[in-house]
């Protein structure tokens, strides 16, 4: 599908719709020009995309009302996006565009599950596109020139596009490696999916429990929590892709109470209890904030402890304060959970940083956070004391068989009956080492 203002770009995408035919792939055209007449006829024209989104064409053909004009067709593009890839009519889609251009295109990409392929052809594609990609896996592509007329390098920049898109369409076989564990389901791709959340700090612990859960036949998503992360494994969570949750890396919290960089906003957490998935909670990096270059850090933390992680990185070590507000975050997510939901909590902290011989380490600020923990969370919330650091074998193994637990049996098949999950250990307010 190509998705543009065909009265400013008509003849750019003229040249982009027939490479692509002369690939062998059929293409959708859909304008969203507000203008002049498109260059040629659409297969879906700007009046049914201003009509999807509540908006009146006559009103903006004066070019006045720009700004209504840009959100009712992005909306409307959107939901006729949505439309025909649920109608099987879309395999992919390619936008090329300015910065308006831009925006309205990717707001109809956003609409479309996280796979489906999503090219586009931008001038502002050598910035920060993070605004415009949200949480989706859109691929940008600078177009290094407007994209206003042909030239010897226009030319081939729309070429490029238009090879991009098809060969991301064009039917693969998936490549042989990694190959398939043996005893795994993963030839009928009918394996549960799990989302898992892991940090630089809590690599250890997520890798163990990723492997444990693998060897019980699950497929395991792991996310960076960024900020950016974060959202993204709660957006497939709403989604309904994902079936159960290890998410030990709830350091986003952390950001979001210190005004870090790398926040998920003030509702991380809540997306799987409240889809009512299994879901296992840690503290995970909670010890944390994320800042820049140590000169970006503000000044309120400057007699804070701080440890500079790379060049580009400096991490804040929470206090007891944050710890609390961070802890009365994660119960609050909790106690609203639909479905199972354990909080395990490892006494010996929640870092690499944070251990007994660590730079973070911090046992009132750690306590802190567990005390609201403890004060606030429902009593049906099984919460578990782990005498260990979160990063220690004993704790990565009892997250994943505490998830393998919570999940519902699906039909008798090899690799779930050759490796049921071992009986749990110190359930409740009880301590498990």
């Amino acid at each position: 599908m190509l998705v543009g203002a065909l009265d400013t770009k008509g003849a750019e995408f003229a040249f982009v719709r027939d490479a692509i035919q002369q690939r062998g792939l059929r293409v959708l055209s859909v304008d969203f020009g507000v203008l002049g007449e498109p260059a040629f006829i659409p297969d879906i024209g700007r009046t049914e995309v201003a009509a999807a989104g509540g908006g009146d064409m006559e009103r903006w053909r004066s070019g006045e009302h720009k700004d209504e004009a840009m959100a009712t067709m992005a909306a409307g593009l959107a939901a006729v996006v949505r439309r025909l890839y649920n109608e099987r009519r879309l395999d992919g889609i390619l936008g090329m565009g300015g910065s308006g251009g831009t925006s309205i295109a990717t707001a109809a990409m956003r609409a479309l599950p996280v796979g489906v392929p999503k090219l586009m052809l931008s001038t502002v594609g050598g910035g920060d596109v993070g605004p415009y990609t949200g949480t989706k896996d859109i691929t940008f592509m600078p177009s290094v020139l407007d994209i206003a007329g042909f030239n010897r390098i226009s030319r081939r920049i729309y070429a490029n596009a238009a090879a991009a898109i098809a060969g991301m369409v064009a039917p693969q076989q998936p490549p042989p490696y990694p190959p398939p564990q043996q005893g795994s389901d993963e030839a009928s791709d009918d394996r549960p999916l799990i989302g898992a959340s892991m940090f630089g700090n809590t690599t250890a612990a997520v890798d163990r429990s990723r492997a444990r859960l693998e060897r019980a036949g699950m497929e395991v998503l792991v996310f960076h929590a960024t900020g950016t992360g974060g959202r993204t494994m709660e957006d497939l969570v709403r989604d309904g892709h994902i079936q159960g949750l290890l998410d030990l890396t709830t350091t986003e919290l952390a950001d979001e109470v210190c005004g870090g960089a790398m926040s998920a906003g003030p509702h991380r957490g809540r997306a799987a209890p409240a889809a009512g998935i299994p879901v296992v909670f840690a503290p995970g990096c909670v010890d944390m904030a994320n800042f820049g270059a140590p000169e970006t850090v503000p000044a309120r933390y400057s007699t804070r402890r701080l440890y500079r992680w790379n060049p580009n990185v400096t991490l804040l070590r929470t206090d007891a304060a944050e710890n609390a507000r961070i802890g009365a975050m994660l119960a609050s997510a909790a106690s609203a959970a639909k479905g199972p939901v354990a909080i395990l909590w490892p006494l010996r902290g929640f870092s690499m940083l944070d251990s007994p011989a660590g730079d973070f380490w911090d046992p009132e600020a750690d306590q802190a956070c567990y005390a609201a923990v403890r004060a606030s969370v429902n009593p049906s919330v099984r919460l578990v004391e782990v005498d260990a650091n979160i990063n220690d074998p004993p704790f990565a193994d009892l997250a994943a068989d505490t998830l393998l637990e919570m999940m519902p049996l699906r039909s008798p098949s090899p690799s779930w009956t050759a490796t049921s999950p071992p009986p749990l250990a110190g359930e409740g307010r009880e301590g498990a080492s």
